[in-house]
């Protein structure tokens, strides 16, 4: 199931690496498995990964589910690690408010600086919400290679959207 979530192998490919291995199973019973136990596993790595950076890159990216286009927000930390993730229909201040409430609901700690690219509902929503009164806000210009961290964790995404030939279920994505 690892090797699913972590590595975007196919079933059939955990299946194959399976039987290398003596296990003989279907592709079918991994499928299954990874949507009983997915959830749980995926709340054990985030209880068990060490606190957030103080520096978080915000981005969003436009992603298709069931032909519609909707906008995946992602937090990430410094250190590559993912905070948290929405999925919405909107890019405007109130999707913005939604997203930076879920994120620090999230990581026990304010960071110290925000960095995001230009999007104008970012500074409006920073300027509502009293946590983030005294955090450093950083924009970062597309060609200023500041906002990589953000922009490079949304390619896992990207790939499996293409192998998937776009999203049917938010929960896929």
């Amino acid at each position: 199931m690892r090797w699913y979530f972590r590595f975007q192998f196919s079933l059939r490919d955990i299946e194959e690496l399976l039987f290398e291995r003596g296990v003989t199973v279907s592709y079918e019973t991994i499928r299954r498995w990874c949507e009983k136990f997915g959830a749980s596993f995926a709340h054990r790595v985030k209880a068990a990964r060490r606190k957030p950076g103080s520096t978080w890159h915000l981005d969003e990216v436009f992603l298709t589910l069931r032909g519609e286009p909707y906008l995946l927000w992602r937090a990430v930390d410094e250190h590559g690690v993912e905070l948290n993730i929405l999925l919405q229909k909107r890019r405007d201040k109130a999707a913005a408010k939604r997203f930076f409430r879920r994120v620090l609901a999230s990581c026990p700690e304010v960071p110290r600086k925000i960095v995001t690219d230009q999007l104008r509902s970012y500074p409006a929503t920073k300027a509502e919400i009293h946590e983030l009164a005294n955090v450093k806000h950083v924009f970062a210009k597309a060609s200023a290679r500041v906002n990589n961290r953000a922009e490079n964790c949304h390619q896992p995404t990207r790939e499996r959207e293409r192998l998937m030939r776009g999203f049917r279920a938010p929960e896929r994505t």
